[in-house]
């Protein structure tokens, strides 16, 4: 064996044949011991001798049975087992990858990212329980404090109403069979009896007034992890948000939320106590009844245990399969509800149908797997039990026989094992729902290891804006180590002064934005505001002086009146009007039936690109700041709208410190300074009319001359469109009025 365990690296044939043939041999001996312990008359003396050989053997039956049982499920472990272990991956392991691209420490030369080893449910179980102490203990609220004693000091009379009840039992048997005397009418051991079992049990006076006690120590901790995990995403910086998958964060800290609590509750009022009623069966049985009966309860609840805890570990990566898809399934149900107008556009409903059923089917065959598993368990759970029911019964039942024990021990060793076996055979549930717990919590565990990847300095300060001048000196960045997105990017923008950035799609204008808001840190040069560098102030003071018009805007779902006034919560009704005005949207929100408040939808979908547009600049102006950033902000907008809310920008952004990207040339040729941005560097710059002379003298020579030129001609071609799409018009009411 000891070959063959070092040969193949594992158990072979030749073991599972050694334990099945020893099962044989040991069975032959079992049943000539209990035939002859049978054909015993009574009065027939039993030696000492022949009593320890039957103990003997009857342990080494019991234990050679589990074994070979458990020689049984290693065989089919080993089977499938290394696959499902290779192809798993660790839920703690190094998630750090949101946000960033791998390291080439876990990439094999054929771009293979490695798998780490998958740990098991129960891996960490102290690191991960350390990591959820500071929400489980109210240390805030001293009347929570005194409840979680109470429960405690409950949980203790519990386990000894289960030794008293059995007790109890046994007693009101020996009283109604005479053991001790003529048989009497025991009612005042039956009425304590009933009290006994009114105070016992999962539906007793004690559990449910436990759990009623626990109720708000529950929703304390619901309510802490629920706040510090989203305080948490919203601390995260912009590198994660924009890899993560909203749908699967939000299934992660639902699912990592209910674990805790269900965690909780399992361990401190189904697993500990079952433990702590085990342990004092087995003493309770080596005083009363001998040490035999000790030792058979003590292997039948280790062999429970150990086969629970061995096919449920196997079972984790079965589990952890189904999370994982199942949290696909997700995220693409609600990628493709998200992108509802996009599917319309490409008629491509049955494509997602296709892609959403797919998920599901794999979703169910790892689901299949999880229920296939759990029927495996409970069968052989149930073996084990009747095993050791069996045997404890038996000797039992021959004592009584022999005159050893009474009825009523009888009574309560069948009681008692009954009374412990019930919580044991919920043992395998409490087990497989912790285990589940711990791998969905697992998930949120992960996220809350994720480190910002902007952090404020340790000794960061409040960023004092005084004139609110903005330096880039020999700025450069790359969101990965492939390619560059800026290269020594250096200029500035004096106090009140526009600066515009052009350039064509993918040139760094967007990237400088981010780098400014600190949604990034640059990799060399630095970004000074009034002389500060933005890396040694609070991000916080940072974004509070910086208003932004993103090109993009999204909205909540809310009203109208919400979404501008989360620019400044603390501002009057009066001055959301004002600013609704100045970004040219008052009276366009006074026409709609519930006026300001009118719901935008998701994402601001009930309104117009335009009409959005506005409110993110109504929004940016009642927040006030002294630097303003607008991302091509008129973009969405026609171009009567943008000639009216251009006056409205202009009175924004008057005295103030303001970035612009445009894509509209005609609307920064005010511009003080423009850079025109190309491969991450400043290719030009200067005003508008020195950018055009300068183009002019070297014979049309320049990238925004080009720019410039390129759109005089796509307007002038519009605007021809347009008078020929009018005459056209005309000619047909001029014909419907003949005809008429």
């Amino acid at each position: 064996m000891v070959y063959e365990r070092k040969k193949l690296g594992k158990w072979s044939s030749v073991n599972y044949c050694f334990y099945f043939l020893s099962l044989s041999a040991e069975s032959l001996i079992f049943h000539y011991w209990i035939t002859h312990f049978i054909s015993n008359k009574p009065g027939d003396v039993i030696s000492f001798y022949d009593q320890a050989l039957v103990y003997i053997t009857s342990i080494r039956y019991v234990s050679l049975i589990i074994v070979s049982f458990a020689s049984l499920i290693h065989a089919f472990r080993s089977s499938s087992g290394r696959e499902d272990f290779e192809s798993g991956r660790g839920l703690l392991g190094d998630d750090s990858s949101y946000g960033t691209f791998p390291s080439n420490e876990n990439v094999d030369q054929t771009g293979q990212q490695q798998r780490q080893p998958e740990k098991g449910a129960f891996s960490d179980f102290f690191e991960k329980m350390g990591s959820l102490l500071p929400f489980l203990w109210p240390k805030k609220n001293f009347l929570l404090q005194f409840l979680v004693f109470v429960c405690v000091g409950l949980l203790i009379a519990g386990r000894i109403i289960n030794v008293l009840t059995p007790q109890q039992l046994k007693t009101i048997t020996n009283e109604l069979v005479g053991e001790d005397g003529p048989p009497r009418f025991a009612w005042e051991s039956i009425a304590l009896y009933v009290l006994l079992r009114f105070l016992q049990g999962g539906v007793g006076l004690i559990q449910s007034t436990q759990n009623f006690l626990w109720i708000p120590i529950g929703q304390y901790t619901t309510r802490e992890i629920s706040v510090k995990m989203f305080e948490h995403l919203h601390g995260l910086s912009l590198d994660y948000h924009i890899n993560r998958k909203t749908g699967e964060v939000l299934r992660v800290m639902d699912r990592g939320t209910n674990s805790i609590i269900s965690l909780l509750n399992q361990i401190i009022f189904q697993i500990f106590p079952v433990l702590v009623d085990i342990v004092i069966a087995v003493i309770y049985f080596v005083v009363e009844f001998g040490w035999i009966f000790g030792v058979i309860v003590f292997i039948t609840m280790g062999s429970y245990i150990y086969v629970t805890v061995l096919i449920t570990e196997w079972r984790t990566s079965f589990r952890r399969e189904m999370i994982d898809l199942d949290n696909d399934a997700r995220s693409k149900a609600v990628d493709s509800l998200l992108n509802f107008e996009t599917v319309k556009y490409y008629n491509a409903e049955q494509f997602e149908i296709r892609r959403y059923d797919e998920a599901i089917v794999k979703f169910q065959v790892a689901d299949y797997k999880v229920s296939a598993t759990l029927n495996m368990l409970n069968l052989s759970q149930n073996l084990v039990i009747t095993i050791g029911l069996l045997a404890g019964c038996l000797l039992c039942a021959w004592k009584v026989a022999r005159g050893d024990f009474r009825v009523g021990d009888f009574i309560l060793f069948v009681t008692y094992i009954n009374q412990l076996y019930g919580p044991l055979n919920w043992f395998g549930t409490y087990y497989r729902i912790i285990q589940q717990n711990f791998i969905d919590m697992e998930k949120m565990l992960a996220l809350f290891k994720e480190q910002q990847s902007v952090q404020d300095a340790p000794d960061a300060t409040e960023l004092k804006v005084t004139e609110g001048s903005v330096v880039f000196e020999n700025v450069g960045f790359a969101y990965d180590q492939r390619q560059t997105a800026l290269d020594g990017i250096s200029f500035e923008i004096p106090k009140g002064k526009t600066v515009a950035l052009v350039g064509p799609s993918g040139g760094g204008k967007s990237t400088i934005l981010r780098l400014l808001f600190r949604f990034y840190d640059v990799n060399s040069g630095r970004i000074l505001i009034d002389g500060q560098d933005i890396r040694s102030v609070k991000q916080e003071s940072l974004r509070r002086n910086i208003g932004v018009v993103p090109q993009d805007t999204v909205l909540f779902n809310d009203t109208i009146f919400y979404n501008i006034h989360y620019g400044n919560i603390n501002a009057s009704d009066e001055e959301v009007h004002k600013s609704a005005k100045a970004s040219q949207i008052h009276d366009r929100i006074l026409n709609f039936p519930d006026g300001y408040e009118t719901r935008v939808g998701e994402r601001g979908l009930r309104l117009s690109g335009g009409e959005k547009q506005r409110v993110a600049i109504a929004r940016t102006i009642l927040k006030d700041p002294p630097i303003i950033l607008l991302d091509e902000a008129t973009s969405a907008l026609d171009t009567t709208t943008e000639r009216q809310i251009q006056y409205a920008l202009s009175h924004m952004t008057k005295d103030r410190t303001t970035l612009v990207i445009a894509h509209r040339l005609s609307t920064i040729v005010n511009a003080d300074l423009i850079l025109c941005i190309k491969d991450g560097k400043v290719a030009e710059q200067g005003t508008h009319d020195e950018l055009i002379r300068k183009a002019e003298e070297n014979g049309g020579d320049g990238i925004y001359y080009e720019m410039w030129q390129k759109q005089i001609r796509d307007e002038s071609e519009g605007k021809i469109i347009g008078e020929n799409e009018g005459s056209s018009k005309s000619g047909g009411d001029d014909s419907k009025n003949n005809e008429t």
